[in-house]
């Protein structure tokens, strides 16, 4: 049973102490707080409760986490921002609609799988197959930025969408991506910190260096995920970058038989 110290009232909305929850019950009392009208809640001590945001809809309504939420944060989400202070599990984004997700720790696999609309950022770290089968359709282009360096198939069965790896501060001789880049990749744009030299030399991707003026779209992104890390956007921007896309929309098409 849920305590009067578990939940009290803040300035500006709810706070829960999520400690003992389950996360059954936590995400009840989260949908159920949004649902009355509360526009910010106040999550401490989350320690692995799953599901945490998913199916919220409500682009005033924001949730700050205070602990490492559990796998598929955000899934199917749509409007809400979510601020994650810690790490983050694996699914972070799951086909999520709308909305932002800040991680200001790293963050695991399959972040954005299936994602269809808003941001996912990272400040640090983040593992193998993000952004995979990303999608984008008309007015929505999800976006996924990593702050530091990212895992193997970043990218894979990218089919839109917008992908940013920028490595900062990163260690001589770490790789920025891992193996297997956008493997599959159908739609979609990749950009990396980085010059072409030392990328993985793949031929079913477009490779374009271009300086941080030239990023076009992605700009505003990034401008956004300096401010919300307290970072600082015209150094970011002050790099070269290389843009991936994809040179066929059929990248299997060889593979089958002619009708």
């Amino acid at each position: 049973m849920t305590t009067v110290e578990q939940v009290y009232p803040i300035q500006s909305g709810i706070d829960i102490d999520a400690a003992a929850l389950h996360y059954r019950e936590l995400n009840r009392m989260v949908r159920t707080h949004v649902a009355a009208g509360v526009k910010h809640l106040v999550l401490r001590n989350v320690r692995g409760q799953r599901y945490i945001g998913d199916g919220l809809k409500g682009k005033d309504v924001r949730i700050d986490i205070h602990g490492v939420p559990g796998g598929d944060l955000a899934a199917f989400m749509d409007g809400p921002t979510i601020n994650v202070y810690g790490n983050g599990q694996d699914a972070s984004g799951n086909t999520m609609n709308d909305g932002r997700v800040i991680i200001h720790g790293n963050a695991g696999d399959a972040l954005g799988y299936g994602m269809r609309g808003g941001d996912l950022f990272v400040r640090g770290n983040a593992g193998y197959r993000v952004g995979i089968h990303m999608k984008a359709f008309k007015s929505q282009v999800p976006t996924i930025i990593i702050g530091g360096c990212v895992g193997d198939f970043f990218g894979e069965y990218m089919a839109g969408g917008m992908l940013v790896a920028l490595g900062l501060g990163r260690s001589a001789g770490q790789p920025l991506v891992g193996d297997y880049l956008a493997s599959g990749i159908h739609g979609g744009e990749i950009y990396l910190r980085a010059t072409a030299e030392g990328l993985p030399q793949l031929k079913y991707l477009a490779v374009q260096e271009i300086a941080g003026s030239e990023l076009g779209a992605i700009t505003t992104r990034l401008q956004a995920f300096a401010q919300e890390f307290g970072l600082n956007a015209e150094e970011i921007l002050d790099a070269p970058f290389t843009r991936l896309a994809p040179i066929s929309h059929r990248p299997f098409a060889a593979k089958y038989a002619p009708a």
